[in-house]
This record gives structure tokens, C-alpha cells and sequence, in this order.
């Protein structure tokens, strides 16, 4: 009986020693997750207070706050073109180069809508810096309106003009029939995307750089579900081939600023966008075309470089078209690093001369020079090292075109530091409200490119090697002609404001 009951004592001490090591166990989990917990709501915290007073503090951490933020969206955007050329690249080189031929118009499209909303940062920004709230809310719907306005009239020429655009390059009727429908369904939609641009700029005005991230994040996983759905059809969706790229794409961007929309008109994060504030007004409407289509030159020189190469490059055949539509795209997404730095930096600055801080001003486009040559330089190697390999995912199977675009990839990328020091002058002067100034360096990088590429390429044993060579040294030259007119110039004297 004793022994019995010393049984039944020892097992259920067992249980109860078990049980508070399982306790102990789960209480130390516990910890650590409520450690991990508290230390993410104090790095948040500390994000929030660097993104609420960016006039203060460290330079080179304000920097790095406002900009990963802004290259991850920034990236996952380029992934909407990138994500069409992977599940396109699948029906073979002349599906390739019909959204080859449509990419530099769709970047000119995305480089204009860009440069006018960059107004709305500029202005946004500098009025967060002296901390006026109404002419925030006023300048962000005064912003959408205009945007909106021009969207419209662009899709209505667009709709009607890509025709004579992709006919007028004299391509296969094949190649020709896909890119004109996948630039007509990408100009349907182009209002969607210059909402979102305006979203992105506007809050980015006020340091609100994480939302349009998570935006984009979910739209372009997203896109890459329904890409394959629309391109080789699904259960009731025909197989659409090319235009299904276009129409995914369009219906994500559509999601995206309509989210963006609903997010301005709630008020939060310093913003709240009012419908009065819509009502367009000539003498803001006069200020912001002042300030963005300087802006929206500059940002689009690269693209209009794009449209004009296109033309030349068209005239060596179906597969030196599809080799530069692959390497630009390729490079438009490795130089979002520098673009994301500008944004960030132009944000910096804006606040900082909105403050009255000239001084923090000209510090910011010192550190910015730096983090963007090193950035740029390193990615510049990665790529050089692998660009065949990543040349290869988009392309499969094509010798040709695999062989043309790794050499323009490794040729290109040798020149991405200079690029990366070019994107922060233009951002400090951008933030300053000196467009012009940005806008005649960038022509001025496009006049050289298209110059050496025309000359080198129809006059030389060069031929289209002669394009390829045209982009590092177009960097070089112009990174040189920033440096000489900047550093004479006092860009940061400007209040917009």
C-alpha cells in the first residue's frame, strides 16, 4: 500500500515538475518574443521620429530611412515590366521584341508622370518643413487634379497614336500587331498609374515613404499570378498572348491607386486630401507645371533616349531589338538604387531649406554623392558578373539574343557609380526647386548618347556596338558636367515656398 501510494505521489510530482518546465519553457518564449516585440516598436518609433523631424539628426541615417523604403517600391514597380518580360519572354523572340518596341514609349509614360508629380514633393516638402499643414493638403489635391487632366488627354493620344509609332519602325506585321495592342491597353490605364505617382510623391513630401511600399509589395505578386492567367488563359479567360501582360498589368495599377486614394482621404500620416482641394487652380496649377515640367524633362530624357535609340536600333533587326529591350530593362532595374537615393535626397533637402537649414542642405547632397557611388559601383560589379545567367531567365533558349545582351549588360555596368553620383546632384536639386538646372544636365547626358550612338554606329565598323558603348559614355561625361555646374552654382539658396 505505502509502495502504492509513494507511486502514485512520485508520478505526480512527475507531472507537476513537467509541467512548470513546459510553464518555464513557454514563459521564456514568451520573452523573447515580447523582446523582439518591443525592440521592432522602438526601431518603428525611432524611424517615426527621424521621418517626423528630418530637419535634425544624423544626415546619413535620415537618408538610409527615407530611401530603402523607396528603392524596395521602386523595385517591385520595375517588377511589373520585368514580371511581363519573364512570362512574355515564353512565347519566343518575336513576342520579345513587340513588348520591346512598347517599353521605351511605357518608360517615357512613367518618366513624365513621374517628373510632374515630383512638383507635388518638392512643394509638399518644403511646406512640412515650415510646418504649414494647409497648403499640404491643399498642394496634394491640387497635385491629383492636374495629373489627372493631363492622364486623360495622354491616353486619349496615346489610344490613337500607337499605331503610327510602332508602324512607323517597319517591323515584322507580327511583332507590329502585338505592340500596338499592348501599348493601346497600357494607355487605357495610364490614369491609374499617375494616381499612384502622385500618392508615392506626395507622401514621400512628408516622410511617408513605407506605405506605397507596401502598396506596391502586394500588387506585384499580384501581377505575377494573373500575368501567366491573361497571357495563356485560364478556365472562362482566353489565352490573350501579349495583350494579357498589358491587361494584368492595368488591372493591378488600377487596385494600387485606389487604395492610394482612399489612403489620402483619411488623413492620415500628415495628409488628408480634401475634394475642394481637387477644384483645380490656375495660380497653383501655374506653380506646379513651373516646377514639374522642368521635372518631368529631366526624369523622361532617359526614356526619350530609350525611344530614340529604339529607332536605330530597329534598323538592325528583330534580334538587336529584343537585345536592347532586355539590357534596358535589366538596367532600369539595377539603377533604382540611385533613383530611391534622389527621392530620398530631394525630400531631405526640400525639408531642409523649408526650415530655413541651407547649411544641412548642401551636407545632405555631400553624404548622397557618396552612398550613391558605392551602392551603384557594387551593383555595377554583381551585374557584370552575372549578367549572362540573368540574361538567361528572360530569354531561355535564344543563343543569339543571350550572347548580344550580356555583352551590352557588361558594358553598360561599368559605368553605374558615375550614375549613382549623378542621381544625387539631381535630387539636391530637385528638393531646391532648381528643375531647370536638373533638367539641362539631363539633356545634356541625352544629346552626348544619342550623338556618339548615331555617329559610331551607321559611320564606323562599330555598328551597333557602337550603341552599346554610347551609355557609359554618356555617364562619364555627364557626371563631369553635374560636378562643374553644381558646385559653381548656390542651388541650395532656393525656397520655393
Amino acid at each position: 500500500m505505502n509502495i502504492f501510494l509513494t507511486g502514485i505521489v512520485d508520478n505526480f510530482t512527475l507531472k507537476v515538475k513537467k509541467n512548470f518546465e513546459i510553464m518555464a519553457s513557454w514563459r521564456k518564449v514568451l520573452w523573447h518574443i515580447n523582446k523582439i516585440i518591443f525592440r521592432k516598436k522602438r526601431e518603428m518609433k525611432e524611424d517615426q521620429s527621424i521621418l517626423n523631424k528630418l530637419t535634425e539628426g544624423s544626415i546619413f541615417k535620415a537618408l538610409v530611412v527615407l530611401s530603402v523604403p523607396i528603392i524596395i517600391a521602386n523595385i517591385f514597380q520595375t517588377v511589373y515590366q520585368l514580371t511581363d518580360a519573364f512570362w512574355v519572354g515564353r512565347l519566343g523572340e518575336e513576342a520579345v521584341a513587340a513588348v520591346s518596341l512598347s517599353f521605351p514609349i511605357i518608360f517615357l509614360l512613367i518618366s513624365l508622370g513621374g517628373g510632374l508629380a515630383i512638383a507635388g514633393t518638392i512643394l509638399v516638402a518644403q511646406y512640412k518643413g515650415k510646418e504649414d499643414q494647409k497648403n499640404i493638403d491643399f498642394i496634394s489635391g491640387q497635385t491629383l487634379a492636374l495629373m489627372s487632366i493631363i492622364a486623360i488627354i495622354t491616353s486619349i493620344v496615346g489610344i490613337f497614336g500607337s499605331e503610327f509609332f510602332i508602324e512607323s519602325m517597319k517591323q515584322e506585321a507580327a511583332v507590329n500587331k502585338d505592340a500596338i495592342l499592348y501599348l493601346q491597353i497600357t494607355f487605357s490605364g495610364l490614369i491609374f498609374m499617375y494616381i499612384f505617382f502622385v500618392f508615392q510623391n506626395i507622401t514621400r513630401g512628408v516622410g511617408d515613404v513605407k506605405t506605397a511600399m507596401y502598396i506596391v509589395l502586394a500588387t506585384v505578386f499580384l501581377n505575377f499570378a494573373l500575368d501567366p492567367v491573361f497571357i495563356y488563359g485560364f478556365w472562362v479567360i482566353p489565352p490573350l498572348g501579349v495583350a494579357g501582360a498589358a491587361a494584368a498589368t492595368v488591372g493591378t495599377q488600377a487596385l494600387s491607386a485606389i487604395i492610394g486614394l482612399i489612403y489620402l482621404m483619411s488623413g492620415k500620416e500628415g495628409i488628408h486630401l480634401k475634394l475642394r482641394s481637387l477644384i483645380p487652380n490656375w495660380t497653383a496649377a501655374k506653380r506646379l507645371f513651373k516646377l514639374g515640367f522642368p521635372a518631368s524633362i529631366e526624369s523622361s530624357t532617359r526614356a526619350l533616349g530609350m525611344v530614340l535609340m529604339t529607332f536605330l536600333v530597329a534598323t538592325f533587326g528583330t534580334t538587336i531589338i529584343a537585345t536592347y529591350g532586355l539590357g534596358t530593362r535589366i538596367m532600369s532595374f539595377v539603377i533604382i538604387p540611385a533613383i530611391g537615393l534622389a527621392m530620398g535626397t530631394s525630400t531631405l533637402v526640400g525639408q531642409s531649406i523649408g526650415a530655413g537649414k541651407k547649411n544641412r542642405a548642401e551636407q545632405t547632397l555631400k553624404v548622397a554623392r557618396k552612398i550613391g557611388f558605392l551602392t551603384l559601383t557594387a551593383a555595377g560589379i554583381s551585374l557584370f558578373i552575372f549578367a549572362e545567367p540573368i540574361v538567361t531567365i528572360f530569354i531561355p533558349g535564344e543563343l543569339n539574343v543571350i550572347h548580344e545582351a550580356t555583352l551590352f549588360v557588361k558594358i553598360m555596368s561599368v559605368t553605374f557609380g558615375l550614375t549613382g553620383i549623378q542621381m544625387a546632384y539631381i535630387g539636391a536639386l530637385r528638393g531646391s526647386g532648381n528643375t531647370k538646372l536638373a533638367m539641362n544636365i539631363s539633356i545634356f547626358i541625352l544629346v552626348i548618347m544619342l550623338l556618339f550612338a548615331s555617329i559610331t554606329a551607321k559611320f564606323t565598323p562599330l555598328g551597333y556596338y557602337g550603341i552599346w558603348i554610347a551609355t557609359p559614355v554618356s555617364s562619364i561625361l555627364g557626371t563631369l558636367i553635374a560636378v562643374f555646374y553644381v558646385e559653381k552654382t548656390n542651388w541650395h539658396h532656393t525656397k520655393v515656398t
